[in-house]
C-alpha cells in the first residue's frame, strides 16, 4: 500500500511539473475585448505560458514602464501605440529581437533595423462618435470636416480625450498638427476647445459617452465606435474628410526580462498570421494586409483617409506637444 501510495505521489508531481506554466507579465493598453481573444488564440497554441496582463491607458502605461526602468517588472509589452515604442526604445527599455515570420509584415508596421527592437500588428484609427437622436433633440446636423467641429452650434456638444492621459487624445492632436500644420494646427483646436464640454482621460470614453447620450459626439476612435453600433448604439461613425490621425499597436520584449524564451514566443504569436486574424477581428487595417478583410461599421477606404503619420516626428516632440496643450487646454481636463 505504502509502494502504491509513493507511486501515486511520484506520478502526481510529475504530472503537475508536465502541466506546470511559465509565467509573463504583459503591460498593454489593448481593449479588454481584444485582450480576451488574443489571449484565448495565444493559449490555444502556448498552453504552458500564462499571461498576467496590467491593462492602462496609453500614458500610463508609458510612464510605468519608465518609472520602472531600473527595476522592470514587464516581461512583455503587447499593444502599446508605436510612439510610445520610440519613446521607450530612446531609454533603452526594449530588447530586440526578430520574430518568426517577420519578412511577412508590411514595412510600415516595423522598426526598420534589421533586427528590431518592436514591431506593429494593426492600425487604430480617429473617428467622431455622433448620437442621432442628441442631435435631433438639439437640431444639430452631422458634420463631415474637422473644421465643421468649431461651428458655434456645436457649444458643449464634444467630448475629446487628453492626450497627455490618452494615446488615442495624442494621436488626434499629432495629426493635427501634421495635417494643418503647427500653426493652423493649433488655431484650429483653439476654435475646438470653445466647443469641448470636458477631456476625458480616456480614449474610449468619449464615444462611451456619446453612445448612452451625455454628449452628442466623442472624438473617439473607429474601434469603439464600431463596437458600440454593432451593440444597436443611435450613433453613427464620421471620419472627417481632411482625413483622420491614426497609429499603431505595437509589441516588444521589455529589455532585463529572465523570461526570454517565453517572451520571444509570445512576439513570434504577435507577428503570426494567426494573431492577424484576430487582429482583423477589430481592425482593418494589419500588419499582413494580405489577411486584411472588411470590418463592420470601418469605412471602406480606410487606408486612405489615414494621414501621412511621422512616427518619428511625434516622438521626438511628444513632451513638446503635451506641454502646450496642457497649458492652453487643460482647465476643461475631467479630475484624476
Amino acid at each position: 500500500m505504502k509502494k502504491i501510495l509513493l507511486a501515486s505521489m511520484v506520478a502526481a508531481t510529475f504530472s503537475a511539473a508536465a502541466f506546470a506554466q511559465e509565467e509573463l507579465t504583459v503591460y498593454t493598453a489593448f481593449e479588454i475585448e481584444q485582450i480576451r481573444a488574443l489571449e484565448t488564440a495565444f493559449n490555444a497554441e502556448y498552453p504552458d505560458i500564462k499571461l498576467n496582463f496590467m491593462r492602462d491607458s496609453t500614458s500610463v502605461v508609458t510612464a510605468r514602464l519608465l518609472a520602472e526602468k531600473n527595476n522592470p517588472q514587464a516581461d512583455v509589452i503587447w499593444g502599446l501605440a508605436a510612439t510610445s515604442m520610440m519613446v521607450l526604445d530612446k531609454d533603452e527599455l526594449l530588447a530586440p529581437y526578430a520574430p518568426q515570420g517577420l519578412e511577412k509584415l508590411d514595412e510600415k508596421f516595423r522598426d526598420s533595423r534589421e533586427v528590431p527592437h518592436w514591431i506593429g500588428m494593426d492600425a487604430w484609427i480617429a473617428g467622431v462618435c455622433f448620437n442621432t437622436i442628441e442631435a435631433e433633440k438639439h437640431g444639430l446636423e452631422m458634420p463631415q470636416t474637422w473644421a465643421d467641429l468649431t461651428k458655434p452650434e456645436y457649444k458643449g456638444h464634444i467630448v475629446m480625450p487628453n492626450p497627455a492621459s490618452s494615446g488615442t487624445g495624442f494621436l488626434d492632436v499629432s495629426g493635427w498638427l501634421q495635417q494643418f500644420g503647427e500653426e493652423k494646427g493649433w488655431e484650429f483646436m483653439e476654435g475646438l476647445h470653445d466647443n469641448i464640454a470636458r477631456y476625458t482621460h480616456s480614449g474610449s470614453a468619449p464615444c462611451n459617452l456619446a453612445a448612452t447620450g451625455e454628449a452628442t459626439m466623442g472624438i473617439s476612435f473607429a474601434f469603439r465606435g464600431a463596437t458600440l453600433k454593432q451593440q444597436g448604439a443611435p450613433i453613427e461613425m464620421i471620419f472627417p474628410t481632411e482625413g483622420v490621425g491614426w497609429d499603431m499597436e505595437a509589441a516588444a520584449i521589455v529589455d532585463g526580462t529572465p523570461k526570454v524564451a517565453a517572451a520571444q514566443k509570445l512576439i513570434d504569436f504577435a507577428a503570426s498570421a494567426e494573431a492577424n486574424r484576430q487582429y482583423n477581428k477589430f481592425y482593418p487595417v494589419i500588419a499582413k494586409p494580405h489577411l486584411a478583410e472588411a470590418v463592420a461599421f470601418y469605412p471602406d477606404n480606410a487606408t486612405e483617409i489615414m494621414i501621412e503619420n511621422d512616427f518619428a516626428w511625434a516622438s521626438d516632440n511628444y513632451e513638446r506637444i503635451i506641454g502646450e496643450w496642457v497649458k492652453r487646454f487643460d482647465g476643461k481636463s475631467d479630475a484624476k
